[in-house]
């Protein structure tokens, strides 16, 4: 405890603030598609139902295939510099919707905006990595993920707005502007390393180093990436990831045209109502992430979540419309559920892995994430739309949610309180 006492506090007030604002900056980009589906996009442009759906899910198509190059470049090269020119491209490329006149133009500019916000995760998680130890990394990674229920709760809320103002190409042009005003910004405030900032002195320097390389110490070496990608581990997170984020993204891509079908509003009300689900994501977020730390016990903070947001979607597929905010308040459950263990999960690839492996693991384990949030968006809206309701795609969510529970149960994790306390007294000692 005396070891975590030294460390400085001020990474939290310099860094957490600008590590949010990005994340939050690259997942208002790329959720916002949904609220221009439930306003009208498909029907301006002449999309089926079919092509709607591949259309929402492209975006994850073009993420999945270049996750793994981008954490291999802000490993070897620079998070900073991986991070400004992404965030110039997919502030042009999101504003550019608003532009579009055909399919084929939207469909390019949506793959082309997975593949300039591919890097943006595993490059963030690196860069937490960097900078905070693992008695903190469950709250550091919350803080950057919290960028996603935080930004859809208010997007919902002002998207609705500006779709009933102006319309659904207005929404995506001011919606877009934000990114590239905002790397200059980053460019600015950002350094890679502690050694290269101005803000840390020199012995806050040495204690936040000496504290990183002790927990590398206790870390069995990995020779190569290809050693640590062929684990037992790594493989079975990224199935995990995967399987998870069928159910997040589905959740997210789709939620608008659900309520606005199952509760014929408007779609300022509907963005009320998408809002609430985040904001239960926050509070619990918070809290998952501070026991995550307090316990050092990743896995029991991950898999009996996914577990009760799979039976609340049954639960809330069960119910249906029959009973609209009975169902609405499973889906509640239900979110929060899933982007609760968020902290923990990517806290623990870290401690499983060294230093020099453990980036382009989270970079691979975070790709098939984006394959399973692709076939998340793409089915979820395929299924809703052949089948004219959600009931089908609810349980193809949560059986999905479910087999990720059983992967992560199996995940072989040591249990690190007493490893942490040796840790500690090393070097304090």
């Amino acid at each position: 405890m005396q070891m975590l006492a030294k460390l400085p506090v001020r990474r939290w007030w310099y860094l957490m603030p600008i590590i949010f604002i990005t994340y939050s900056l690259a997942y208002l980009d790329r959720a916002n598609y949904g609220f221009a589906a439930a306003a009208g996009i498909e029907s301006d442009l002449g999309i089926t139902k079919g092509t709607a759906s591949l259309i929402g899910a492209l975006f994850f198509l073009g993420y999945f295939f270049f996750q793994v190059p981008g954490a291999i470049y802000a490993v070897k090269r620079s998070v900073r510099k991986m991070i400004f020119f992404s965030l110039v491209l997919w502030g042009f490329c999101a504003a550019a919707t608003g532009f579009v006149s055909n399919i084929p133009m939207l469909m390019a500019i949506r793959f082309i905006l997975g593949i300039v916000e591919a890097a943006v995760m595993p490059a963030m998680l690196i860069y937490i990595s960097n900078w905070f130890t693992k008695t903190e990394r469950s709250r550091a990674n919350t803080f950057l993920i919290l960028g996603n229920p935080v930004t859809v709760l208010w997007m919902s809320i002002v998207s609705g707005y500006l779709i009933q103002a102006w319309g659904w190409r207005e929404m995506f042009i001011i919606e877009g502007i934000p990114a590239v005003l905002w790397a200059i910004c980053w460019w600015i405030l950002v350094r890679d390393k502690p050694a290269d900032v101005s803000w840390l002195n020199d012995r806050e320097k040495q204690v936040l180093q000496q504290a990183m390389d002790s927990e590398q110490s206790n870390i069995k070496p990995v020779r190569n990436y290809g050693e640590a990608l062929r684990s037992r581990n790594v493989i079975m997170l990224c199935a995990v990831h995967a399987l998870w984020s069928i159910g997040v993204y589905g959740f997210m891509m789709w939620m608008p045209s659900i309520l606005k079908n199952a509760a014929q509003m408007d779609i300022v009300a509907v963005g009320w109502l998408a809002a609430v689900p985040y904001l239960a994501a926050i509070c619990l977020m918070l809290t998952v992430s501070w026991l995550s730390d307090k316990f050092q016990n990743r896995k029991l903070f991950v898999w009996p979540l996914l577990l009760i947001a799979a039976i609340a979607f049954f639960g809330s597929w069960i119910v249906g419309n029959q009973a609209f905010w009975l169902s609405y308040a499973l889906l509640v459950v239900a979110a929060a559920c899933m982007y609760a263990p968020y902290g923990p999960f990517f806290a623990l690839i870290p401690e499983l892995l060294p230093r020099n492996v453990s980036g382009v693991s989270m970079g691979l384990i975070n790709s098939f994430g984006a394959l399973g949030a692709f076939l998340g968006a793409w089915l979820v809206g395929y299924l809703n739309g052949i089948t004219g309701g959600p009931g089908v795609s609810y349980t193809f969510m949560a059986i999905a949610l479910l087999a990720s529970v059983v992967l992560m149960y199996n995940v072989h994790a040591s249990n690190p309180p007493s490893l942490t306390f040796v840790t500690a007294k090393k070097v304090t000692g």
